[in-house]
């Protein structure tokens, strides 16, 4: 009998032990898979899902595009849903997705994706700048140099004739008339008759006398 009880107890501690470490496998697997964060990145919007997460402590989430906050930090508990649509952009925009565990566990996630183009989005072009048109100028007219007239101005004193006739002591001869003009001109016609007269008689004697 006593050999019988041994057998019969030795498989019974077989069973607890195995399900003893079973159930500690199964403890420190839990953790593991509890904490699910996931996100999906479409051209159009961000959707951010965060389950299985400690209720009781300080989880936080953060999301960016190009360095600029989409979602700025925020606190969550047990879990975490959301959708956030994007902004319009014609090039491909780099997002980073930031989840803090607060419970210290595998939970937490710094994660980056790249949200594509829409189909139909066209790049914006910038048009070509031309340069303004500068206004037309019209240059002024041109004023012509008025004729000069020119201007006889006697240089010398002397150019200039004087109606004044010269003082006595000039050694200049007189050119106008003086008060002896008379007296010579009756002298010279008295001189010219008595020759005239003298001739004539001279003639009549020569003829009388032939």
């Amino acid at each position: 009998m006593t050999v019988f009880n041994r057998s019969w107890r030795r498989p019974g501690a077989l069973v607890t032990v195995a399900a003893a470490g079973a159930l500690g496998v199964g403890l420190f697997v839990a953790p593991a898979v509890a904490h699910t964060p996931a996100w999906a990145v479409t051209c159009s919007e961000v959707s951010v899902d965060l389950v299985n997460y400690t209720a009781d402590k300080e989880n936080t989430v953060t999301l960016t595009v190009d360095g600029k906050d989409l979602l700025s930090t925020e606190k969550f508990g047990g879990e975490f849903h959301k959708k956030i649509e994007l902004p319009e952009h014609t090039e491909k925009l780099t997002l980073h997705l930031v989840v803090v565990d607060g419970s210290g566990n595998d939970g937490s996630l710094d994660d980056t994706k790249t949200a594509p183009v829409c189909e139909g989005t066209e790049p914006e072009t910038t048009p070509p700048q031309t340069p303004p048109e500068e206004p037309e100028t019209t240059p002024p007219p041109v004023e012509e140099p008025e004729p000069e007239t020119e201007t006889t101005e006697p240089t010398d004193a002397a150019a200039v004739p004087s109606s004044q006739p010269s003082p006595a002591g000039d050694d200049l001869a007189e050119t106008g008339s003086s008060s002896t003009t008379p007296l010579i001109a009756g002298a010279a016609a008295v001189i010219l008759v008595a020759g005239a007269g003298i001739t004539w008689a001279a003639r009549k004697r020569r003829a009388v006398g032939n």
